[in-house]
């Protein structure tokens, strides 16, 4: 309350003094205007809607008040009292003499006041008569996509995210990539898979190396039967963009488990250790090796540890370590396993690069800053 009551007392004094110059030849010394005080003791007994209604009828809407107006409303917004905002914003809009650049800026905050209060539908009619207003309005193009992606209206947001891109330059190929990503898993949903696959071809004409895109792509090959298809695919990340190949690891091992080829698999998955190191594949190795070898695929994981300290290689080793432990030491890596594992219970999985978000699961638009391929898989240590 403090905040606004500072101000709101330049807002008010200002409006005094207006009036009083405006009346000065009448009455000379005349007192401030009694609105002044009344707005004011609302304030100090924290009864803000009279206060806003009586700052409403006090300030004369021209170019000495006009950005007062929006100074007071913004904050309203940004304390969270969106309903305020709202009329504030609403009672410059309806003033004739507002400017075109004025009667702009009132469309922006009156629509981003519905925004923060997830009334979308009338934020976008507002932005959208921003944008007949100005063609080029940068901004409301940006706030509409917001919009699109909170809707899930993929449609809209690709011919508006390929409208921004051609007028500012910027490219917004990720972001179109991932709209089409989402209209092909919807598609999948209904099980229109010739559909879906049209949609990943765009992505990936878009953006080649699209980790999302091809994780879809195998999957559907996958489900109609095409397993060496789906397991080329998964390859390309790797190559393409090795921060999301762990992610396609446990499907690889599936696929070949379907075509008896794991000779094949743990032969890839030796050389991919060698120039990109993930602990799901040395994991992956370890299991293999049991079969053949127990002490070899104990040490081999040892090894790689060495080299690559993981805790959940660490987790994997103890567990292995269990299995030809004495009582006593039993009793002890009991102890370490359950710590472990309590650990990496809480860990997060995958940090979103842009503002830090962390989590278990990979989301590709971050929810924190609103970034498209931003999260990805946590490295080293505590992650891959």
């Amino acid at each position: 309350m403090l905040e606004l009551l500072l101000l709101l007392l330049p807002v008010a004094a200002s409006s005094g003094w207006l009036a009083a110059k405006q009346h000065y030849h009448k009455e000379k010394n005349a007192p401030l205007h009694k609105h002044y005080f009344t707005g004011l003791n609302f304030l100090l007994n924290e009864q803000p809607d009279k206060a806003v209604e009586v700052f409403i009828k006090l300030l004369e809407v021209n170019t000495d008040t006009v950005e007062m107006h929006f100074a007071l409303g913004n904050l309203f917004r940004k304390k969270g009292e969106v309903e305020r905002s709202i009329r504030i914003h609403q009672n410059l809009i309806a003033r004739p003499q507002l400017s075109k650049t004025q009667r702009s800026q009132a469309l922006h905050a009156l629509a981003k006041d519905y925004l923060s209060a997830g009334v979308l539908d009338r934020s976008e009619r507002l932005f959208l008569d921003a944008l007949e207003e100005n063609n080029h309005d940068i901004e409301s193009m940006y706030y509409l996509l917001d919009i699109y992606q909170q809707e899930k209206n993929w449609e809209q947001a690709i011919e508006l995210a390929q409208k921004i891109q051609s007028s500012t330059g910027k490219s917004k190929h990720i972001e179109i990539a991932h709209y089409y990503c989402e209209l092909a898993e919807k598609k999948i949903q209904s099980n229109e898979l010739g559909a879906a696959k049209l949609f990943l071809k765009r992505a990936i004409n878009i953006d080649k190396k699209s980790a999302r895109a091809l994780l879809i792509k195998a999957k559907i090959e996958d489900n109609l039967g095409n397993h060496e298809q789906a397991i080329e695919i998964l390859k390309k990340i790797k190559e393409d963009n090795a921060d999301y190949f762990s992610e396609s690891i446990p499907s690889l091992i599936s696929y070949h488990h379907h075509l008896q080829t794991e000779k094949e698999l743990y032969s890839f998955l030796e050389k991919s250790i060698e120039n990109c190191p993930r602990i799901s594949s040395a994991i992956a190795l370890t299991t293999h090796l049991q079969t053949q070898d127990f002490q070899k695929a104990k040490q081999f994981l040892a090894d790689y540890l060495k080299q690559h300290p993981s805790l959940r290689g660490l987790f994997h080793l103890i567990e292995l370590q269990f299995n030809i432990a004495t009582a006593l030491e039993k009793e002890n890596l009991q102890l370490l396993h359950l710590l472990l594992k309590q650990l990496l219970t809480k860990s997060p999985t995958y940090l979103c690069h842009q503002c830090g978000f962390s989590g278990k699961t990979l989301l590709w638009l971050c929810p924190s800053c609103k970034q498209w391929n931003t999260t990805k898989p946590i490295l080293g240590l505590e992650g891959e």
